[in-house]
């Protein structure tokens, strides 16, 4: 008889030991290779902030870095291995977004003033270079690296050799060969004849004229420029920064501009010189969005229209899917599931594809209503402002009514049967157990996703931008807004759109519509709990 032996506790133990350290021990190399990854991009992202000069976001990257690999170093902190990735999202695309757009909104920082003052008074005497006369002629020879371009010449006193680029001023060119009064080579460029300059095109022509060339680090002294691409001219500016003073002097003219605090040098005669730089303006981007004619007119239009819009759409949708609710919730109708199922359709579409569709449908000349469902009609339904209203509206109904319909059919199969039998027996008509007993009833749940659903229409850029993109433009505004625009469209256009970008005076309006947004929200919040006492 043979007997099976089992093997001892301590061995079988000690097995199971040493696979699991073998699996922690991959477990351990796998992670190490992930949070290399990891902390290489992060470096590369700090060093890129770092050369931008983005101290703060550089700081915080560096913050979360420590924290994430003490974190996922650490065996005691295992729980916050699950947090932390969500954390610093939240952080970075919420948190910060959020403080960054409340910063701007205090700035006047769009076109003109993008920047700091020293680049804004190195722009300024830039722009107002001029050819000094009987200047000295540079024999100048171009030449190419990839995509930078440089200046070979002459020194007009020492005869030497120089090279320059628009962001080096002229050093010595040490190896250069001099051919008479011309370079003719120098290592590592591409020198180009007349000839290789014309095949180069009309856009390198004038990449070259525009092109100036820094004659030392001081402003002062000016850049050589070239008009012909075989010699060389000095310019300076007009303008003399005088930084005791902080003040810009027009040597032509003889006005002194002072630094305002609106960002720009300003004469005595109240002429701004462009561009200006960001700085602080405090409160008044927010006061411009009421006193400025410019601005308060097409706000104030676009304001009325956002409330309109977010409440025509949740009352639409709200009294289209209640309406089926109810219908489809009869027990006696036939196929009830799959005409459920028909309804939910518009819901299941991404937003921006059905408004896209519908904005095909409703083509004033080749549209499907016009031409099939009306029959040949000429509806300018996208051109006409009170019709390109009506149709955002429509289309808001059909992507908005399948959410309804979906909450208010749980709501009503929620409500005990005894209810609607007892309203009977009392001598209820239909209408009258709907009213007095169902709708308050249903109210309870759906009176805050009503509000939901009205905060996110309030802010719905999809359906406005895609269908009408908040046209039929208004020619008689002095800003880019449209009849149909929407308080965000509008801050999209004020920011992104048009000639004249103000990332500032659009994050003002922001800050207006978030707070606009909480204080209906939360007073429609408190007046619902009214409705409570009916459970």
């Amino acid at each position: 008889m043979t007997v099976q032996q089992t093997p001892a506790p301590e061995r079988s133990g000690r097995r199971r030991g040493v696979g699991l350290a073998a699996s922690a021990g991959k477990g351990f190399y796998v992670k190490l290779v992930l949070m290399a990854v990891v902390d290489a991009l992060g470096l590369y992202g700090i060093i890129a902030l770092g050369s931008q000069h983005s101290w703060v976001p550089m700081i915080l990257m560096i913050v979360a870095l420590i924290v994430v690999n003490i974190v996922y170093f650490t065996p005691r902190l295992t729980a916050s291995k699950y947090l932390v990735p969500g954390l610093i999202f939240l952080l970075v695309y919420q948190v910060f977004t959020v403080l960054y757009s409340g910063y701007l909104a205090f700035t006047n920082y769009g076109d003109g003033h993008n920047s700091t003052k020293e680049d804004a008074v190195a722009a300024l005497l830039t722009q107002s270079e001029q050819r000094v006369p009987d200047s000295a002629e540079y024999p100048l020879t171009v030449a190419v690296q990839g995509n930078k371009i440089a200046f070979l010449v002459l020194d007009p006193g020492t005869k030497q050799p120089e090279i320059g680029t628009a962001d080096e001023p002229l050093q010595p060119a040490t190896g250069a060969t001099v051919s008479g009064t011309r370079v003719t080579a120098y290592p590592g460029w591409q020198v180009l004849r007349l000839v290789d300059m014309l095949q180069r095109g009309q856009a390198f022509t004038n990449q070259l004229t525009q092109l100036r060339v820094p004659i030392s680090d001081k402003p002062e002294d000016g850049s050589i420029r070239t008009q012909t691409g075989q010699t060389a001219y000095v310019y300076r500016s007009t303008l003399s920064y005088n930084a005791a003073a902080d003040t810009l002097t027009d040597s032509a003219t003889g006005t002194v501009y002072r630094a305002g605090d609106t960002g720009n040098f300003v004469a005595p005669d109240g002429q701004v010189l462009e561009p200006g730089w960001r700085t602080g303006v405090g409160f008044s981007n927010f006061i411009n969005v009421l006193s400025d004619k410019s601005i308060r007119g097409p706000f104030l239009g676009v304001f009325v229209w956002t409330f309109v819009f977010a409440i025509l759409t949740v009352l639409g949708s709200f009294v289209i899917g209640l309406f089926l609710a109810v219908v489809l919730n009869d027990t006696r109708m036939r196929g009830r599931r799959i005409y459920r199922s028909l309804l939910l359709l518009p819901y299941a579409f991404p937003a921006f594809l059905s408004a896209l569709v519908w904005q095909g449908l409703m083509n004033k000349d080749f549209g499907w209503i016009n031409q099939v469902l009306l029959g040949g009609a000429d509806v300018d339904w996208l051109g006409d402002p009170w019709m390109a209203r009506l149709s955002v509206l429509i289309v808001n109904w059909w992507l908005g009514f399948p959410y309804m319909f979906l909450v208010a059919t749980g709501a009503l199969q929620a409500i005990p049967a005894d209810i609607t039998e007892a309203g009977a027996i009392d001598g209820a008509s239909p209408w009258q157990i709907f009213r007095r007993l169902k709708l308050p009833l249903l109210m309870v749940s759906l009176a805050p996703l009503l509000i939901t659903s009205f905060a996110f229409n309030f802010n719905n850029f999809n359906t406005i931008y895609m269908l009408t993109g908040g046209g039929p433009k208004d020619l008689s505004a002095s800003v880019d807004v449209g009849s149909t625009d929407i308080l965000i469209t509008f801050v999209y256009k004020l920011a992104f759109g048009g000639v004249n970008k103000q990332y500032g005076l659009a994050s003002a309006i922001a800050i207006i519509i978030f707070v606009v947004v909480a204080l209906i929200s939360a007073i429609s919040f408190r007046r619902t709990r009214a409705l409570e006492d009916l459970n």
